[in-house]
C-alpha cells in the first residue's frame, strides 16, 4: 500500500483529522489496486439507537474515502452529489473495510464509489456514489 500524505488543512477534520479528539482519525492510503482503503470500528459514541451505528456516520466516512482516493492522487476536490444506500445495520464494536474508487472523470466533475463492507465476512452494509468537483489539481 502507498503511505498516507497528511492534509495540512484537515487537521481538525472529523473524519481523517488527527487533531480532532472527538473526530474518527482515520487513516487512507491508495493500494496496488487504485482502490482508496481505510477501516473502522465504530463506538458506543457513534450509535444512532441501541447498539446501531448512525448512519451519518457511516456516510461521513464514506465521503471521506472517496474524497481521499482524489486528495491522494494529488487533486483538491469539495463533495456535489451523493446518494448512500444503506444495505444492512451495523452494530456498534464491528469494524468495516472502507473503499473508494474513481468510476470516471468529465472535466472538473469526478464521480467516485464508496463501499463499507464488514471486515468479517465482506458483506456489503454501504454504498455510495458521487460526484466531487475538482477545485485544483497539480
Amino acid at each position: 500500500m502507498n503511505e498516507q500524505r497528511i492534509r495540512s488543512d484537515a487537521n481538525r477534520c472529523f473524519v481523517c483529522g488527527p487533531g480532532n479528539p472527538r473526530g474518527l482519525r482515520l487513516l487512507f492510503n491508495i493500494d496496488d489496486h487504485d482502490v482508496c482503503r481505510s477501516e473502522f470500528t465504530p463506538g458506543s459514541d457513534h450509535v444512532g439507537y441501541d447498539t446501531m451505528t448512525h448512519g451519518g456516520i457511516l456516510y461521513c466516512a464514506l465521503d471521506d474515502v472517496m474524497a481521499n482516493w482524489l486528495f491522494l492522487k494529488g487533486s483538491r476536490a469539495h463533495t456535489a452529489r451523493c446518494e448512500v444506500r444503506y444495505r444492512q445495520p451495523l452494530k456498534t464494536g464491528t469494524t468495516v473495510l472502507l473503499e473508494g474508487r474513481l468510476m470516471k472523470r468529465k472535466g472538473k466533475v469526478a464521480f467516485m464509489q464508496g463501499l463499507a463492507l464488514k471486515a468479517s465476512d465482506l458483506s456489503v452494509v454501504a454504498e455510495a456514489d458521487a460526484s466531487f468537483m475538482i477545485v485544483s489539481e497539480p
